[in-house]
């Protein structure tokens, strides 16, 4: 006989399965025992006669095999159940289970979930987290190849920091000094410069700071994109909100048990995204709340409320601010009037879950603009040589998938959205 997947139940009784999961619960009533079954669909309830079947000593999570049939039963969210006519053990739990996961939500502190990951993991509502975070990036993927790109895979291990920084981590390459990607921008520019014009990347990158936040990651996944021949920030701006709709969508269409288990629905993008230059939402800031103490960039306090501001005043929980000063952009970003770039960060209830813009695409501006930060463009070679050979007008953007996927949910520390941390204190699991 071959496995059923909980799923699969509606609508058979009095058909004959096989099953095969996680023991999530049992309650025992006399001579009936009422066992949950658990596997990656779903749970079901499973009626045992313990006069006839014995289920001594079997501790929950379990992995079990039920031989059963299947009983119609209206009053369970399934719609069924079933009369087990025999069990098998495949594999004992013989030890105390450091969390209980067969409980609404997981009593334990953040440090005793991600120091027991996996088995956390087995959780629905955790479970459930990660499912979502799936779906976003397969679609964020769906859409851009629709949209002509092409999905790239770029070395993690580079000879110097992608942002010109000194927050990298340094690895030993044989007999070279290397690091860690900081992110695939050089990359993604090359390679839109090498013909390919539309590129995008899911893959890691890793940030060497030293902070200690319930936002910041030291390794994160990245969703990134570049594309040539536009005419500025706006061409990025109105693409990432059509692929935002896109994937939220998606997320609506495939995950609405995962978003039932949160209690958690959507946000609804209509027609544009409102943008701010970040200048004006600065004085915004000032005006409407008090706040005098930006002056070139705006911190968290700040992001949290404009967003309040916009919110209220255009109803909408994104919001894009453009035109950061070009001291807080990296080198390659394209001027704009008044010490401004052609950028933006596009800000989702608060959080700051984009970076993006026009890149510089002639080599005498960039290799000025290097200058001007210190940096010496020699260090350089394999970037720099691309921009001497034809480089088209070209921007991009990157998403944190582990930040936006708490934002959709209301988890208000990233780790919880990231299946195995890494921050400044945690190598393990």
């Amino acid at each position: 006989m071959n496995r059923t997947m909980i799923n699969e139940l509606q609508g058979k009784a009095g058909e004959k399965v096989l099953l095969k999961g996680w023991l999530h619960r049992v309650r025992e009533l006399g001579k009936i025992a009422f066992l949950i079954l658990r596997d990656r669909t779903g749970m079901v309830q499973c009626i045992v006669e313990t006069g006839k079947i014995s289920i001594k000593g079997i501790k929950l999570e379990s992995v079990i095999e039920i031989v059963g049939e299947i009983k119609e039963n209206k009053s369970l969210d399934l719609g069924c159940e079933i009369a087990v006519e025999a069990i098998k053990v495949i594999s004992a739990v013989n030890y105390d289970l450091p969390i209980e996961i067969n409980k609404g939500e997981l009593e334990a502190g953040l440090d005793t979930i991600l120091n027991n990951r996996v088995l956390s993991l087995r959780h629905p509502k955790t479970n459930a987290v990660f499912k979502l975070q799936a779906v976003l990036a397969q679609s964020f993927g769906e859409y851009l190849k629709s949209n002509a790109f092409t999905q790239v895979f770029s070395s993690k291990i580079v000879g110097g920091g992608t942002e010109g920084g000194t927050e990298v981590f340094e690895i030993k390459y044989f007999d070279k000094k290397a690091y860690l990607a900081q992110s695939p921008q050089f990359y993604k520019q090359m390679l839109v410069g090498s013909g390919f014009e539309r590129v995008f990347e899911i893959g890691h990158v890793y940030r060497a700071e030293s902070h200690d936040t319930n936002r910041h990651l030291n390794e994160y996944v990245s969703l990134d994109l570049e594309m040539g021949f536009i005419e500025d920030e706006r061409d990025l701006i109105n693409l990432e909100t059509e692929m935002l709709k896109y994937m939220l969508s998606q997320a609506s269409l495939q995950c609405s048990e995962e978003l039932r288990l949160h209690n958690v629905q959507l946000p609804e993008i209509k027609g544009e995204i409102p943008s701010i230059p970040l200048p004006e939402a600065i004085e915004i800031l000032k005006r409407e709340y008090g706040k005098t103490d930006l002056e070139n960039d705006i911190d968290p306090e700040g992001e949290r409320l404009i967003a309040d501001y916009v919110y209220k005043t255009f109803g909408s929980e994104f919001v894009f601010l453009t035109h950061y000063p070009r001291s807080k952009r990296p080198m390659y970003t394209m001027p704009a009037d008044g010490g401004l770039t052609h950028s933006f960060d596009l800000i989702f209830r608060g959080l700051e879950i984009t970076t993006g813009g026009q890149r510089i695409h002639s080599y005498e501006q960039l290799r000025t603009s290097m200058l001007e930060r210190g940096l010496n463009p020699d260090s350089y070679p394999g970037y720099m040589d691309v921009f001497k050979y034809g480089m088209p007008p070209h921007g991009g953007l990157a998403i944190g998938l582990e930040r936006l996927t708490a934002q959709l949910l209301g988890i208000k520390n990233v780790r919880e959205a990231t299946l195995f941390p890494r921050d400044r204190y945690r190598l393990n699991p």
